[in-house]
């Protein structure tokens, strides 16, 4: 099995990547696409719910994304799909495969979710609410 960190080859975790280049936005793409596709496999979204975590894109460039199109992503898709990826690993860190791939659409009594699913709060809540989730996470696994 292919772990995220090879989904997304050629990101390195370790350092800001200037995402205003169009050439580090270019290169970083693919593994990018590839690595939110996977996550909405894991996850089990629907194609609505994946083009909304990533700001809304239209169904003909998600679905040309998904053909594997060329498609050079903008600096919000790619911080959006980096948030995204934190956030699967940091549940894949914390709970069994099966939750890791459920929690995002199970309802939530975290009063940050008011009883909603984390998924509906980070489509309404863009990059902000990606931030949250993904801080809460990496607090609840002690911040590593």
């Amino acid at each position: 099995m292919v772990t995220m960190q090879q989904a997304v080859a050629g990101f390195s975790w370790d350092t800001a990547v200037d995402l205003s280049s169009r050439e580090n936005r270019a290169r970083l793409s693919p593994a990018a696409i590839k690595g939110l596709l996977r996550v909405a496999a894991h996850w089990r979204l629907r194609d609505d719910d994946t083009r909304g975590l990533i700001g809304g894109l239209s169904s003909g460039s998600f679905y040309a994304m998904k053909n594997k199109a060329a498609k050079t992503l903008d600096e919000d898709q790619l911080t959006r799909i980096s948030l995204l990826i934190g956030i699967y690993k940091a549940l894949n860190i914390l709970y069994g495969e099966k939750l890791a791939d459920a929690w995002m659409q199970l309802a939530n009594t975290n009063p940050m979710f008011g009883g909603d699913s984390p998924v509906n709060y980070v489509k309404k809540g863009g990059i902000p609410a990606l931030m949250r989730v993904r801080q809460l996470l990496d607090a609840r696994r002690g911040g590593k």
